[in-house]
């Protein structure tokens, strides 16, 4: 199992677009992938399952792979959330 914490840093947080390109990304892997915040975890190629989660700015989160593919999977993602999606 491979895991990392990171910021979400982009003003607007995690809404429907971000959501749905960190999904599009997990689901390139196949790693079982997910996220954990909020004292809750979810499947990170849900996007319903991400929306619900209310990630805003400043909330910390950790990505969480395992599988055969897990490191590049949360270096993928991790990278993507530091890109802030492109937003900024």
């Amino acid at each position: 199992m491979t895991q990392e914490i990171i910021t979400i840093e982009n003003k607007t947080g995690i809404h429907a677009r971000p959501a749905s390109i960190f999904v599009q990304t997990a689901t390139k892997f196949k790693s079982k992938v997910q996220i954990q915040a909020k004292g809750k975890t979810v499947d990170a190629k849900s996007i319903l399952m991400i929306m619900s989660m209310g990630l805003v700015k400043g909330t910390e989160m950790t990505i969480v792979a395992d599988g055969p593919d897990e490191a590049e999977a949360v270096k993928a993602l991790k990278d993507l959330v530091a890109s802030k999606f492109g937003e900024e």
